[in-house]
């Protein structure tokens, strides 16, 4: 990470946050989700893999049976992820890399862990989640304090997500999306969740004093008027998921720029014309 660039994550209140949701030990529907969506990409892969790298804490059940030998590492304090290289044909991040500041610079050392022709998924929050809550935020702080502060942290793109997986040297980057939306009887079902998923602020200019309390007011006013349905708060979450495999010799290659040996129009079936022929 670039000492000299601020870092738009806390990494000692991210682990708070995580340490939090583990004493919670709540619903972690979301979790769940993201990990069957992980195992449902697994299977499509006809290839058997020996040595897992598990990128957090815990590996849920339904990820286990992918490889007979596991090995769980995370990123330190400095984002350094402390593994031998080469040593894994498998790297799976569940959420783990959500409060990465230099997310390439992680990607770099999770294709490095990785022997030639090992794999790598991956699952993030998108950047459509809690579009609702930010949105309220918004509105009540430009009301009643005249201005923004960072409340909800930032999310990926997944039009983004492709592009950072090439820069970290993954061969055959592929980046997909699940949304989902619940429904909550009250705003604190929601912070709940939240919790119990360890997904509180972790911004590192997050405001330190509690919310104001005419802040909150407008904030639920809001949410409740514009992202209400039949009494209840709409949120959104948005999953996600990156494939990338290491390099390898023997992988399929894109073809080359003007390598194509059939034109499009034929392949259409229609007449092709120059740009500015007039009768097109």
């Amino acid at each position: 990470m670039n000492a000299a660039r601020p870092a738009l994550f806390d990494f000692r209140t991210a682990r708070m946050r995580q340490a939090r949701a583990k004493a919670i030990a709540g619903d972690t529907f979301l979790t769940q989700g993201a990990a069957e969506g992980l195992a449902d990409r697994l299977a499509t892969v006809t290839r058997r893999f020996e040595t897992g790298l598990w990128i957090g804490d815990g590996i849920p059940e339904s990820l286990r049976a992918f490889a007979p030998q596991w090995s769980e590492r995370d990123f330190d304090q400095h984002e350094i992820l402390n593994v031998p290289p080469g040593a894994f044909d498998l790297a799976i991040s569940l959420f783990s890399l959500q409060a990465i500041n230099d997310l390439p610079g992680a990607l770099v050392q999770i294709r490095r862990a990785l022997k030639p022709d090992g794999l790598f998924l991956g699952a993030l929050f998108g950047g459509a989640t809690l579009a609702e809550l930010r949105d309220s935020f918004a509105h009540a702080e430009s009301q009643t304090l005249g201005g923004l502060s960072p409340r909800v942290s930032p999310f990926a793109d997944v039009r983004d997500m492709g592009g950072l997986l090439q820069r970290g040297g993954f061969a055959l980057p592929v980046a997909d999306v699940e949304r989902m939306a619940a429904r909550y009887g009250d705003f604190a079902g929601l912070v709940r969740d939240l919790r119990a998923h360890g997904q509180g602020n972790a911004l590192g200019e997050r405001r330190k004093r509690f919310l104001r309390r005419d802040t909150l007011a407008a904030m639920l006013a809001h949410y409740q008027a514009h992202h209400g349905e039949g009494g209840k708060l709409r949120a959104t979450f948005e999953i996600v998921y990156m494939t990338g495999w290491a390099p390898h010799p023997g992988q399929q290659q894109p073809l080359k720029p003007g390598s194509a040996k059939t034109r499009l129009a034929e392949a259409l079936g229609t007449v092709e014309m120059k740009t500015g022929d007039p009768s097109g």
